[in-house]
């Protein structure tokens, strides 16, 4: 009997959590599904997610060092860094793009909804965008790296990287080290894989008993056309984009990128995703260190199209709610608002929401309209970070093709899997 895969086990898991979320959230009382989640699935699940998550800062500051490192040329540094930044806000632009057709042209879902008389919400403070790239220079790193400032922990990274790459010979010993230092980070991700298979049951488990499925119901248009926004943008933008620019199969692509798409699924998180993610393309997709350790950690900051697409459904559904009609410019500023707050809220909690908030206020429409869809939000957060963890990493596989980075022979192995031991 052949031994079933890691792989194959988070599926597994994955589809016992699905059901077992449903029938317990119908089946068992309220009492015995919070002990449930208090003594089991909470802990099991928090474990999973703290696990992964200690991995974030110590990837992506040795990795993006190396990866700079390693590139060597400046000038070939800043052409990757530009690819980066046009596909990033391209793909960004089109999710907003799909969405915004679908709901406010062809499906309408927010037509028939009845506005709640109780409905409210406050949202947190959204940065000034200026801040944003001021607050990208850490007053100090190692404080950076304490409290997750992706986008300061990035910035040192890149010039560490930089500067060693232009030291030349004097910069080999250290770099011998950060090489096995990034190896160690790996290995050390596919240990922690394993508690993917629990993590994922517990998560997937407690979002179910928790919100089960009736809280989709009233809200079933909205929820059915973010979907189908979401599954246009897997299944057309990010296909085209491997085909015509990055020459490689998007079958090929979607089947080494499932694991990766599954913990994001469970975690609902980018950065939490980010190891899973950067071990993916570079032992499944055949992605150089290099690129990986550039294009991924910045992906996971500021590329979001999972959720460049829940605002723009959301923004046409709020409008329609309330009775308020989008114009044509409406429509190209919430396209460009969103597509750029990606970049605007990066590392704030709550993404999502902060950032419809700012969709919303740039073409007047009501910010207490987010409240319609909070009950629902939880559970289409899984599917929006799946499609943002996709992106970056078709991104990442056209960059590393475009610059002779990519391995194929990794790429297109059949049944390829994690080297877990």
């Amino acid at each position: 009997m052949k031994k079933l895969s890691l792989t194959s086990w988070i599926l597994i898991a994955l589809g016992a959590g699905l059901i077992f979320g449903i029938v317990a959230h119908n089946a068992f009382s309220a009492e015995f599904n919070d002990g449930l989640v208090k003594w089991l699935f909470q802990p099991i699940g928090s474990i999973f997610l703290r696990a992964i998550t200690m991995l974030v800062v110590p990837i992506v500051l040795i990795s993006l060092t190396y990866g700079a490192a390693s590139v060597g040329d400046p000038k070939k540094l800043g052409r990757v860094g530009i690819k980066v930044v046009v596909l990033y806000m391209v793909t960004t632009a089109i999710a907003v793009t799909i969405a915004l057709t679908l709901a406010a042209g062809i499906v309408r879902p927010g037509e028939s909804i009845t506005i709640p008389t109780d409905a409210s919400f406050t949202p947190k403070e959204a940065p000034f965008i200026m801040d944003v790239f001021v607050d990208m220079i850490p007053k100090n790193p190692f404080q950076s790296m304490v409290e997750g400032s992706m986008l300061q922990i990035i910035f040192f990274a890149l010039i560490v990287g930089i500067a060693l790459a232009q030291i030349g010979k004097k910069s080999e010993p250290v770099m011998r080290i950060l090489e096995v230092l990034n190896d160690m980070m790996m290995r050390v991700v596919e240990i922690v894989l394993w508690l993917a298979v629990p993590g994922v049951f517990a998560l997937i488990s407690k979002v179910f008993i928790e919100q089960g499925l009736d809280v989709l119901l009233p809200l079933l248009s909205y929820v059915l056309t973010l979907i189908a926004a979401l599954l246009l943008q897997l299944a057309l933008v990010y296909p085209a984009l491997l085909t015509v620019i990055g020459r490689v199969s998007p079958v090929q692509f979607y089947k080494n990128m499932f694991p990766a798409m599954t913990v994001a699924f469970s975690t609902s998180s980018s950065n939490a995703t980010l190891p899973v993610t950067m071990e993916v393309n570079e032992t499944r997709n055949g992605v150089s260190s290099g690129i990986a350790s550039f294009a991924l950690p910045l992906g996971a900051t500021i590329n979001m199209d999972g959720t460049a697409i829940m605002q723009g459904v959301a923004a046409a559904f709020i409008a329609q709610v309330y009775n308020i009609s989008l114009t044509i410019p409406d429509l190209v500023t919430v396209v460009l608002t969103a597509s750029l707050a990606s970049i605007g809220a990066a590392g704030v909690p709550g993404v999502g929401l902060i950032t419809l908030s700012m969709v919303l206020i740039s073409v007047n429409l009501p910010v207490e309209g987010i409240a319609l869809i909070i009950g629902v939000d939880r559970l289409l957060d899984m599917m929006r970070t799946a499609v943002n963890i996709t992106g970056d990493s078709a991104a990442a596989v056209v960059i590393a093709k475009s610059e002779g980075e990519l391995n194929e022979k990794i790429f297109n192995q059949d049944n390829p899997d994690f080297n877990i031991k």
